[in-house]
């Protein structure tokens, strides 16, 4: 199989998660207090946006290496 039609349809498939989701989220716990048997932490939940001309770019690239790999 042909290798830029592959990473074509892998950069399209990418740049529309990158526009459905708009952001990778994940937690983090971190310990507030720790003396002896009492503890308490805390559970922070944090967001890395995602840009949409990054999804847009992705699309774009994906779509331009299906074309360069049907005309080989």
């Amino acid at each position: 199989m042909k290798t830029l039609p592959v990473v074509g349809l892998i950069l399209i498939v990418l740049g529309i998660i990158s526009f459905a989701y708009q952001g990778i989220n994940y937690t983090t716990h971190k310990k507030i207090v720790d003396i002896g048997p009492i503890q308490a932490s805390t559970t922070e939940h944090k967001t890395i946006p995602l840009p949409p001309i990054l999804g847009g770019l992705a699309l774009v690239g994906g779509i331009v290496l299906l074309v360069a790999g049907r005309k080989e």
